[in-house]
């Protein structure tokens, strides 16, 4: 992984704090308000992880914010509702206009400000939706 998507000690100790607080305020360690700091979107949510314990056969590849989905007849159905920022550590939903997933889950203002270190590919893309983003 390249050295600039390192978190450094006290990234990581403040993303962890973060976590706890999340878990103290709410008064139990699952369930909570997503509220995503970019877009203001919110939604309950059942779990933070990787591995939702009503969704067995599924393993998140980041610490995501998750909640059973309501529309599904199977036991395994469930909505991803965001994660971490793993450079900023601020909490940003899945909307295209919010974050990336690339190895890691990044917030747009921490992709643009980084973006000569992602793929040409992504650096296109990114550019491309900036000039389609309604002013």
């Amino acid at each position: 992984m390249a050295d600039w998507v390192r978190t450094d000690p006290q990234t990581e100790e403040r993303r962890n704090e973060n976590y706890a607080q999340n878990e103290q305020s709410h008064g139990r360690q699952y369930g909570g308000d997503f509220v995503c700091c970019l877009c203001n979107i919110s939604a309950p949510y059942d779990y933070l992880g990787t591995t939702p314990p009503y969704a067995k056969s599924i393993v998140l590849l980041e610490k995501a914010y998750v909640m059973k989905d309501p529309f599904s007849q199977g036991k395994d159905g469930l909505l991803v509702l965001g994660a971490n920022c793993c450079l900023c550590c601020r909490c940003v939903c899945m909307g295209q206009e919010c974050s990336l997933f690339y190895t890691k889950r990044f917030c747009l203002p921490c992709v643009r400000k980084n973006i000569q270190q992602f793929p040409q590919e992504i650096q296109e893309e990114v550019a491309k939706k900036a000039l389609e983003r309604p002013r």
